[in-house]
């Protein structure tokens, strides 16, 4: 495979060749046809490109396991074609790229439309537990409660059409490249950092969206310095597509009024002017803290070394978790605390976190460690952490029968019974 196909996006498009371009990004499970009734009023005004997800819409299925890589690959592709300064409108995963390309590239951004977006999308923990579901169950799960989370009842029930088009678009994505998208959004955290988006932002939430609706578009809101909330009545998450006249009636007085590049009568061209290099911002109080734990014992720095105990907690609450990991910590005491900060700093930041085997080697070899001594609550929750790095429950399995050669048939059959439940519990789809 060349670096063209992994590391750029499948794109088209529409309007003038000399009017300035406009992002159209989609979310998470469509393609670029969720813009297909904004494009006509929109290519009036600007160049409109368009984009897919990885293994979406028929893409190439290169998986970009983050935000910020697939930022760099919409930024690969925009360079191969010549276009250095755009303005972004992105829906949920698309707005989420929105902020990272204003965050680190805000040079290349002229302003911005933040549609069904969040500076974090609920929890690490259900985007992981939904790429469970989908690497043993497939997407069809899914992609028939799509239309639930994308549009409003009375929606769905009259646009059967709509609402069939929506479950099939999941349908044919490539499985590899959804759970990727998932990875990416259980990893993406951009609350402490909306102070330094430097560029005009429209925040748009359909107001009957359960999945980042208007208490998430307020916290935008609070957090950019020069952002307007726009709340769309009747809409639920995927509201370009249920109410795409407000919409596009929305992007293009947005557009229009917070980036108005001058045109220059000699080259033909909209001449846009270099970003203003603006101070840096403190993060405003309505965002609410970020939770940190500090360690309380000596750092390893003095001797030299790194520390691993911030590297420990992120490998620790990505394999397990981040309620078990809260659970963990906020139970600590006194008396615990220092056996806390020894597992995090030493078994997740310095064993867990060597680059000799990947996630899914350690989680066999612990596996069968946790069968032969028996410890069967950790069993649980590290079973939990198998499928969670990529393990299927055919190949959890096989591990168990594996141990009750070498560990004995007692300590595995415990062990059935124990990793059984906790398997049924996490890909069970929830309907």
């Amino acid at each position: 495979m060349s670096d063209a196909q992994t590391n750029t996006l499948q794109y088209r498009f529409d309007g003038p060749e000399d009017a300035p371009v406009l992002i159209l990004g989609p979310s998470l499970g469509t393609t670029w046809h969720m813009w297909d009734r904004q494009v006509p009023e929109l290519s009036k005004q600007w160049r409109i490109f368009r984009f897919d997800l990885p293994g979406h819409g028929g893409a190439p299925a290169y998986p970009a396991g983050s935000v910020a890589e697939l930022a760099g690959r919409l930024l690969a592709t925009l360079d191969g074609l010549g276009v250095h300064r755009f303005g972004y409108a992105g829906c949920a995963l698309g707005g989420a790229v929105g902020v990272e390309l204003a965050l680190r590239h805000p040079e290349r951004v002229a302003s911005l439309a933040l549609i069904a977006t969040s500076p974090r999308f609920g929890t690490a923990d259900e985007f992981r537990q939904r790429g469970v579901i989908v690497r043993t169950n497939g997407l069809d799960p899914i992609a028939r409660t799509s239309p639930e989370r994308w549009f409003t009842g009375g929606f769905a029930a009259a646009q059967p059409a709509i609402t069939e088009w929506a479950v099939q678009m999941v349908r044919t994505t490539d499985p590899g490249c959804y759970i990727a998208a998932c990875e990416a959004l259980a990893a993406f955290d951009v609350r402490n950092e909306l102070g330094r988006v430097g560029v005009p932002a429209l925040v748009l939430v359909g107001s009957d969206d359960q999945v980042t609706g208007p208490a998430e578009a307020r916290t935008l809101v609070a957090g950019i310095p020069d952002a307007r909330l726009a709340v769309v009545p009747g809409a639920s998450h995927l509201v370009p597509v249920e109410q795409p006249a407000a919409v596009t009636d929305l992007l293009v007085r947005h557009f229009s009024s917070a980036w108005q590049p001058a045109y220059d009568s000699t080259t033909g061209q909209m001449a846009i002017p270099a970003a203003p290099v603006k101070p840096a911002l403190t993060v405003p109080s309505q965002i609410g803290p970020v939770a940190e734990i500090a360690p309380a014992v000596a750092q390893p720095e003095a001797a030299g070394r790194p520390d691993p105990y911030d590297a420990g907690l992120k490998v620790r609450r990505e394999v397990l978790g981040d309620a078990h990991v809260d659970r963990a910590l906020a139970s600590a005491d006194e008396f615990s605390g220092d056996f806390q900060e020894l597992i995090t700093r030493y078994a997740w930041g310095e064993v867990w976190n060597r680059p000799g085997l990947d996630r899914r080697s350690r989680s066999c070899v612990t596996l069968t460690a946790l069968v032969a001594g028996g410890h069967l609550e950790e069993l649980a929750f590290h079973t939990r952490a198998a499928l969670r790095n990529g393990l299927t429950p055919v190949e959890i399995k096989e591990v168990l029968l594996q141990a009750a050669v070498y560990c004995g048939v007692p300590a595995a059959n415990s062990a059935f019974k124990v990793a059984q439940q906790v398997i049924r519990e996490e890909t069970t789809p929830q309907e």
